[in-house]
């Protein structure tokens, strides 16, 4: 009796600890918003005091509408959802499309175009700016939005995470059957694969979204007129060189991330999904 209740009070002092590191780290992990929220919420001289405020203040509306005199905020906004979303969309497809080819199908250098792939990944994406901005001038696509859309479309490591996914969730034995049946490749992708891979999808599209939504120095390249400008080079308006807006920059920091949040909370069930299924499966 007594070995049982020790060994009971060592499970619940190691959940304690457990609970308590998750806590702290869930701590760590959502106090730079709820900062950021802070500074949005208050005028910039309070920002500037020692100590700082800490809890949310009453210029929330003031500082956002300072950002809408300052800047085309929803326009720019628009741009990069339309960027974001179809760069996600096709970036979901085409991926999956390869990955699946390479999980299921054997062709000849199959391995050696796969590392291929791989080997892309090692390349400073900065090593590919002056090539990329070549062939988008001769394109005439400057100021457009197909400049960021279509050399987004690929991505080496969704084709990895697809591939990796979907050797390990889609047996063999039912793309034989799919075929058997007679169905054609395509249809083997679409019907048979398609409905094992949606956590993979819900994975690589908060990756996507939020690597596409944040990115700065390729927009900042081959934008140049403001009513093609996405959220992060609009964003740079809001610094000025002589006075500093601490609040309005936060403000519209804030409200910028905000379909990220909301992103991410949409998938979140199906991100967890992705990430626990294999060592369910293990």
């Amino acid at each position: 009796m007594g070995d049982t209740t020790n060994h009971v009070k060592k499970v619940s002092i190691s959940k304690f600890f457990i609970y308590l590191v998750l806590a702290i780290a869930s701590f760590l992990s959502i106090f730079p918003l709820y900062w950021m929220f802070v500074m949005a919420t208050n005028h910039n001289s309070v920002i500037n005091k020692v100590p700082p405020a800490i809890l949310p203040g009453k210029e929330l509306v003031t500082n956002f509408t300072n950002v809408l005199n300052t800047i085309d905020f929803f326009g720019a906004l628009g741009n990069t959802l339309i960027v974001a979303v179809v760069t996600t969309v096709g970036v979901l497809f085409l991926c999956s499309l390869a990955g699946f080819a390479f999980a299921k199908f054997e062709f000849k250098g199959k391995n050696i175009l796969f590392l291929l792939v791989l080997m892309t990944m090692t390349i400073p994406p900065q090593l590919g700016l002056i090539p990329q901005f070549i062939i988008i001038s001769k394109l005439n696509w400057l100021n457009d939005l197909k400049a960021i859309i279509v050399p987004g479309l690929i991505d080496a490591f969704g084709i990895f995470w697809m591939r990796q996914y979907i050797s390990s969730n889609v047996p063999d034995e039912l793309v034989d059957a799919a075929r058997i049946d007679g169905c054609s490749n395509f249809r083997i992708y679409w019907n048979v694969a398609i409905p094992v891979i949606i956590p993979a999808f819900a994975t690589l599209a908060i990756i996507k979204f939020m690597y596409v939504w944040n990115d700065f120095l390729w927009p900042l390249i081959v934008l140049r007129d403001q009513s093609s400008f996405t959220i992060q080079i609009a964003l740079r308006g809001l610094i000025d060189n002589y006075v500093r807006d601490n609040g309005m920059i936060l403000s519209g920091t804030f409200w910028a991330t905000v379909p990220l949040i909301v992103v991410f909370l949409l998938l979140n069930k199906l991100f967890i999904q992705s990430l626990t299924e294999g060592a369910v499966k293990s």
